[in-house]
């Protein structure tokens, strides 16, 4: 994060305060009428320029976040928007990789906030967190200004705010079953919402997906003409190999084969997810080839934080933001495949409505033990809810608990101070996107506190 000067600081909490003051991200109604309207008011900011807009319910962030790279490589200037944050929300709004200066937020948001004022006297509901930031960050991209923008869905797609772009490419990464109070109750449902990202004459990307998602997804491209390229049809993951730090992988593309790519991130999702990433950007280019070199160090420099994120050594702490059963089974796979861990204990906190049961189940294999805790948001399940369904699957010998998430990590350290290698011990820490980002910063203060203390 940019190192920012104490006055800028005060005037982006009060920007975030503002922001929260809003409807906040997990309430929602279902329109995109007030953000067309707004973005009208503001002159279609989102239209300046072209874009990647991709969806589905795993995987979105780290594959706009290789999309990103990708373009920033081959000399595009480049707009990210993903959601949520990690640790602060000006991560949402990335500007050739980087996120937005405090400045430019600070500017984008007062040329913005007057008509955020003027649209909540027009509708029943007022403009939400979510409607608000997308339309900050279309018009900081416009501000920029940016060759490309790299949009995630938020939620769903046909009516997600970010759907009043005009996407050259669309990208729907693999769909499973989540926010089912507003998608649906069945994959078929909710890829029926996600399908509706694909645009008029567009072209769209397919990642592996169930088959009843297909059916939907396929069924919307054909109805609005949209050319298709499928994972394992018309693009595929040739070969993966584990390597020191990530993996190696070669993909054939759309115009040709792309081989000797490492990719620094673990997990056969994450191969996926980058294959999807680079037919996107072949996509985009058109019948332009692109430059393998380009390719290979796109893909070196992708990171993707709070995704099978190494954090600290001795003990090995991990982090992953799997949120749902799909995600935890990602990571539960990709731990037992890429390491060689002989004791691995758990801390999960996780939000009430999510499927805990299934998460849970998914994380069994892999942990030895686990620690269940709660973390800031107002949704985070209660530990003692938590702690009875965890009993359920591991058996009360495997199950504790800790009223914090700082509580839960001081006691798997101080537990992991047993005579195993490094290598051989590590502490996963998961269940939301919200618990991984507080560990972050929880982590990091707490060997940044221990090395000061070393050092006296």
């Amino acid at each position: 994060m940019n190192n920012i000067n104490p006055d800028d600081q005060a005037r982006i909490d009060a920007i975030e305060k503002a922001l929260l003051a809003r409807w906040p991200e997990n309430r929602i109604a279902p329109t995109l009428e007030r953000i067309s309207a707004l973005v009208d008011m503001l002159g279609s900011p989102q239209l300046t320029y072209p874009t990647i807009h991709i969806g589905g319910t795993n995987g979105k962030t780290t594959t706009s976040r290789m999309v990103d790279s990708l373009l920033f490589e081959m000399g595009l200037r480049t707009g990210r928007f993903t959601s949520p944050h990690l640790e602060s929300y000006l991560e949402r709004i990335c500007i050739n990789g980087q996120p937005i200066d405090a400045k430019e937020m600070i500017f984008s948001f007062n040329d913005i906030s007057p008509y955020l004022d003027l649209m909540d006297t027009k509708f029943d509901n007022p403009i939400s967190f979510f409607e608000a930031i997308t339309a900050l960050a279309f018009a900081a991209f416009a501000e920029h200004p940016i060759d490309v923008g790299v949009i995630e869905v938020g939620m769903g797609g046909q009516w997600d705010a970010t759907n009043v772009v005009d996407a050259d490419v669309s990208v729907i990464m693999p769909i499973g079953l989540d926010h089912m109070e507003y998608l649906g109750n069945t994959i078929a449902e909710i890829a029926t919402t996600k399908a509706g990202i694909i645009k008029e004459q567009g072209f769209v990307v397919l990642a592996q997906q169930e088959p009843e998602a297909a059916v939907e997804l396929l069924r919307r491209a054909a109805e609005v003409g949209a050319d298709v390229a499928r994972e394992g049809l018309e693009y595929s993951i040739d070969s993966r190999a584990i390597a020191v730090g990530g993996q190696l992988i070669s993909i054939t593309g759309l115009r040709g084969h792309y081989d000797d790519i490492f990719l620094p991130l673990h997990g056969k999702h994450q191969a996926s997810n980058a294959a999807a990433a680079l037919i996107a950007v072949e996509a985009f280019f058109g019948e332009q080839d692109l430059d393998i070199d380009a390719v290979r160090a796109g893909f070196a420099n992708v990171t993707s934080p709070g995704r099978c994120e190494i954090i600290h050594r001795d003990p090995t702490i991990i982090l992953d933001a799997a949120h749902n059963p799909h995600g935890a089974k990602a990571i539960a796979e990709t731990i037992q495949s890429e390491f060689t861990f002989d004791d691995v204990t758990g801390i999960v906190a996780l939000m009430a409505d999510k499927d805990a049961l299934g998460i849970l189940q998914a994380l069994e294999p892999i942990m030895n033990q686990i620690i269940v805790t709660t973390n800031s948001a107002a949704r985070s399940m209660a530990v003692g809810d938590l702690e009875a369904l965890a009993t359920q699957i591991f058996g009360a010998d495997r199950v504790f608990a800790q009223p914090t998430l700082t509580d839960a990590i001081d006691k798997a350290i101080k537990d992991s101070v047993r005579p195993l290698s490094e290598e051989s011990l590590a502490i996963l820490i998961t269940g939301s996107v919200v618990t991984v980002g507080e560990a972050r910063t929880a982590v990091r203060k707490k060997y940044a506190k221990s090395s000061i203390e070393e050092g006296k």
